[in-house]
């Protein structure tokens, strides 16, 4: 890529079992795996799934927390909540979404109405817990 104006590149999510993390992201979600095996395999720090060519989830074992130091008590970050993460769909994906969530027996809130959000307002948006209680909203705003 060679544009380099400010945009989002990754975050990281604290989970208790980064391959079942990357398995419901992948099967649930629609998201592509990265360096699952070669996390099994011990020779990554945990995988990643990409959400798109731009923007990756690292999926960061709650047990490594310990080894966290890029900053003084960065350790203590595990556990800690984040309100919610907002993924924006295309509409189709957006409705897909909500269906493999269901046929998956992930409970979703109810389909709210006209939020705002970073591009606006959205029509329609719902809410989800990912495998470790971290919330997410997706929302379409075509």
């Amino acid at each position: 890529m060679t544009d380099n104006s400010t945009r989002l590149d990754h975050v990281v999510l604290w989970v208790r079992d980064p391959v079942a993390s990357a398995d419901f992201y992948e099967k649930a979600v629609g998201m592509q795996p990265l360096r699952v095996a070669d996390f099994a395999a011990g020779t990554a720090p945990f995988p990643s799934v990409r959400l798109n060519d731009e923007t990756i989830f690292d999926l960061a074992p709650t047990a490594g927390a310990s080894h966290a130091t890029m900053l003084p008590g960065a350790a203590d970050s595990a556990g800690h909540p984040v309100n919610h993460i907002c993924l924006a769909l295309p509409g189709d994906d957006f409705d897909a979404l909500r269906t493999r969530l269901e046929e998956r027996a992930v409970p979703v809130s109810e389909i709210h109405h006209d939020s705002y959000g970073a591009r606006g307002t959205a029509p329609r948006s719902f809410y989800f817990r990912d495998p470790d209680q971290n919330i997410f909203e997706v929302r379409h705003y075509d």
